[in-house]
């Protein structure tokens, strides 16, 4: 217990910094998947071939080169922020992609008559996705999109290796100060179990709600 009721302030400060990138970057990732599922399922071609573009390259693409990429190469051009907003920016897309791909699932799951009807009704194609497909779709989405916001909890760990606070990196200052390795890990999972498991909280009671009956 040493371990941590000496060193509280810096758990605590690594804690949060791992909350507000989890937070920040599921907001963009869900913002950003939620639109790329959209162009997928567009009946225009250009944004079709966009939002697969953008699934594809971000799903092969390792996220620790895509931080690299962000970190180092939005600089260039002129597009300066602290580094945390970068590892947002790195998080959310490259969970978007993942998200967009259970988003599109969902839609799929809605029968082709629901959309029929609405466009029969005189209803556009984002009146008819956001008020007639996407909410049916919602309800069998939610499971996978909480498995992939809290691999996105895991992901964030990352960061730390990018000068931003989070919880992983308190690892450093705890061996410089000598105290044992295996504990200080030990409560950092301990942090990170806190974090997922809230994140499934919130999803179990969203699924309980709004979910398809099994």
């Amino acid at each position: 217990m040493d371990v941590l009721t000496q060193n509280f302030s810096l758990y605590g400060k690594g804690f949060l910094g791992t909350v507000q990138l989890t937070v920040y970057a599921s907001l963009l990732a869900l913002a950003l998947g939620i639109l790329m599922a959209a162009f997928r399922v567009a009946p225009v071609a250009s944004l079709r071939a966009f939002g697969t573009a953008w699934v594809t390259v971000l799903r092969n693409t390792p996220l620790t080169l895509l931080f690299f990429a962000v970190m180092l190469g939005l600089p260039r051009f002129g597009l300066v922020l602290p580094f945390t907003v970068f590892a947002v920016i790195a998080l959310g897309c490259y969970t978007s992609a993942f998200i967009c791909e259970a988003v599109r699932a969902g839609i799929n799951t809605v029968p082709v008559g629901q959309g029929e009807a609405a466009r029969s009704l005189g209803m556009t194609f984002d009146q008819t996705l956001g008020a007639v497909v996407l909410p049916q779709a919602f309800r069998t989405v939610i499971p996978p999109i909480g498995s992939t916001l809290i691999a996105l909890a895991k992901n964030s760990a990352i960061a730390g290796s990018f000068s931003v606070t989070e919880l992983l990196g308190t690892y450093k200052p705890l061996n410089e100060r000598g105290y044992s390795i295996i504990w200080s890990f030990v409560w950092i999972a301990v942090g990170y179990l806190i974090i997922t498991l809230t994140i499934s909280a919130i999803f179990a009671v969203l699924e309980r709600r709004w979910g398809v009956p099994r």
